[in-house]
């Protein structure tokens, strides 16, 4: 069995969705509570643990931050310890947040962190007390999550398409939109390849392809919508947020292909999947 946190979140429920995962949400594991969660894993004894439990709220961390640095970062941290003691493999699901967002050119995992924002630099000292821990324990950063569920930038623009016929989307920003249950069959493939194998922990990318920017990722969106508003493409100076976003989120994901054969998967074909269930969901509803 699987042991995964986070069952609240995106990844949480796409990893819930799977055979042998015991998916658990704040209920049963408060990642506010580091105590509680260790306690979680000793108890349970899974053959390996995925946390996928994070606080990602970008603009509230600037203020929230210690809430931030306990979930992100000391959680994880004590987490991972509990599965070195019980020798079983620790995926943790991070972001590109953890980098500065300059130049153009992909990040690899090699490069050196260097967040702009609270939340990216408790992600990035959630990855050290990760890897600190002794175990055999995997980073997978990712970016731009979107899904069915909770709340993500799919279903805000289909929100306000609904009663804008035009919009303001930021277009220097570029990265790669990745969904949910793509993040979750890459963090299984991984925890049962590393429970058969123990020299495969690291930091690992892992997004969608291609890249694109948020006004692009929109029109996408709206695509697939009877009603389209227009987009108007705007740099990220015009649209100020309390936390600094990164510009230049692309993910350099050759090491995941090399080391566990996961390749990037196309984000248009996991939107329309996307877009085909909420628009069920709303003809359902009404």
């Amino acid at each position: 069995m699987i042991l995964a946190f986070g069952l609240n979140g995106q990844v949480g429920q796409a990893l819930a969705a799977q055979p042998g995962v015991c998916a658990l949400g704040r209920d049963a594991a408060d990642l506010m509570d580091p105590g509680a969660c260790a306690a979680v894993i000793d108890k349970m004894r899974p053959d390996a643990v995925i946390n996928a439990a994070a606080f990602t709220a970008v603009d509230r961390a600037e203020t929230d931050t210690a809430d931030a640095m306990t979930v992100n970062a000391i959680t994880p941290g004590i987490m991972a310890q509990s599965c070195a003691a019980l020798g079983i493999p620790f995926v943790h699901i991070s972001t590109d947040y953890v980098f500065s967002g300059a130049g153009s050119r992909a990040w690899r995992e090699t490069d050196t962190p260097g967040p702009i924002n609270a939340y990216g630099h408790s992600k990035w000292a959630g990855e050290q007390a990760v890897l600190d821990a002794g175990a055999n324990a995997a980073v997978l950063r990712t970016s731009w999550v979107f899904s069915a569920h909770g709340q993500n930038f799919v279903k805000t623009m289909i929100r306000l398409a609904k009663t804008h016929d035009e919009l303001r989307i930021v277009d220097d920003q570029i990265g790669a939109p990745t969904s949910a249950r793509a993040i979750a069959d890459a963090a299984l493939a991984m925890a049962r390849a590393m429970m058969g194998q123990g020299d495969l922990g690291g930091i690992y990318h892992f997004a969608s392809t291609p890249d694109t920017s948020w006004a692009g990722f929109a029109q996408a969106i709206f695509a697939h919508l009877p009603k389209a508003p227009q987009v108007h493409k705007i740099p990220t100076m015009d649209y100020p947020t309390p936390a600094q976003r990164p510009l230049n989120s692309r993910l350099d994901c050759r090491k995941i292909t090399k080391s566990f054969g996961i390749k990037r998967p196309d984000w248009q074909a996991d939107l329309a999947d996307v877009m085909a269930q909420l628009m069920q969901e709303e003809t359902d509803a009404t």
